[in-house]
């Protein structure tokens, strides 16, 4: 993923957020809407969702160090994985509390212009990050859904932004649809509904969110793409004859680990073995950049070993495993 694109996005979401944060509250002020409170709240935690990717982002730039010798990069994952947290806790429980209050103990909304005209411009202004972050990830996605997209993102921030901001459109719909219901009909229960679907809604998305930073906080293998490119770079047909079996492990979202026991001649000098083996490491940092870390070990191919199938215990083992679609 391109750093600046996920930035950018992030950027884009942290100051509509603010402006309609602030909005939100200021209406919810003269008004007394349950729902403009809820999603006042919403924004305020979607704003920190976004210092936090922002912080996450800057922590994985240090340097690896004797206690951490494969980097920081996984802190993109764990601060990805603390927004589902704030978003579930902060935004969804916080909105369904506030729903549930306000059903039992409906009130007349007041001025009704300030929550009516706060929506609107609040989803202009969503609307706005919404089309950034979709366009920052269109030339990531190709040709994914938007789904698949979510999925297999291995950098969490433009997933987690098209996300929360796709939240927030449905959410101000909501918002407005039961601030437009209590109006018509004099009966503040719609704007305690409106708001009890607004921290359901937070809450389905958080867990989506923690769902699948979970499995990158987990470790994910190389892409299919990338492993295909990867298995092509390391035979060269002469020294280097197949793969036995292979690893491969992402140490962060533009940080790839590679581990691979690779088939050479019986007879190869040891210094043939370690040219080759030289050469295949420059071929993979070619067609896959992201390879930092690559571990070649040769050996010699059994054809009885290999009938085993990709078994992590077997010596030299089978062929390589392939990574499941999806995660």
């Amino acid at each position: 993923m391109s750093a600046s694109g996920g930035t950018k996005a992030i950027v884009a979401a942290l100051g509509a957020n603010l402006a309609i944060a602030a909005s939100k509250f200021v209406a919810f002020a003269f008004s007394g809407s349950s729902s403009m409170l809820a999603e006042g709240v919403h924004s305020l935690a979607d704003s920190g969702n976004q210092f936090l990717l922002l912080l996450g982002g800057k922590k994985a730039q240090r340097e690896a160090t004797p206690q951490h010798p494969f980097g920081y990069g996984r802190e993109r994952y764990i601060y990805a994985f603390l927004v589902s947290i704030v978003l579930f806790s902060v935004g969804g429980m916080f909105a369904v509390y506030e729903g549930y209050e306000k059903i039992k103990h409906p009130h007349e909304i007041e001025h009704w212009y300030w929550p009516v005209g706060v929506l609107v411009f609040a989803i202009i202004a969503e609307g706005f990050s919404f089309r950034t972050a979709i366009r920052e990830s269109n030339p990531l996605r190709g040709n994914l859904s938007w789904k698949e997209f979510v999925r297999r993102a291995k950098a969490p921030e433009l997933p987690v932004v098209l996300l929360e901001d796709f939240g927030a459109l449905v959410g101000l719909v909501l918002a407005l649809g039961g601030v437009g219901l209590a109006l018509l009909t004099g009966d503040g229960v719609w704007d305690g509904i409106g708001t009890l679907c607004i921290g359901i809604l937070l809450i389905v998305i958080a867990l989506v969110l923690a769902v699948e930073t979970k499995s990158l906080l987990l470790g994910e293998a190389a892409g299919i793409e990338a492993v295909h490119k990867i298995e092509a770079a390391i035979v060269d047909g002469h020294t280097v004859t197949g793969i036995i079996h292979m690893r491969t492990l992402h140490l962060g979202p533009e940080e790839l680990l590679i581990a691979a026991k690779i088939a050479v001649q019986h007879d190869d000098t040891a210094a043939e073995v370690a040219s080759a083996i030289n050469a295949a490491e420059s071929r993979i940092r070619e067609a896959v950049p992201i390879a930092r870390v690559i571990y070649l070990e040769p050996d010699i191919y059994s054809e009885t070993e290999a009938a085993k199938g990709a078994d992590r215990e077997a010596t030299p083992g089978g062929p390589a495993q392939q990574p499941t679609p999806g995660h």
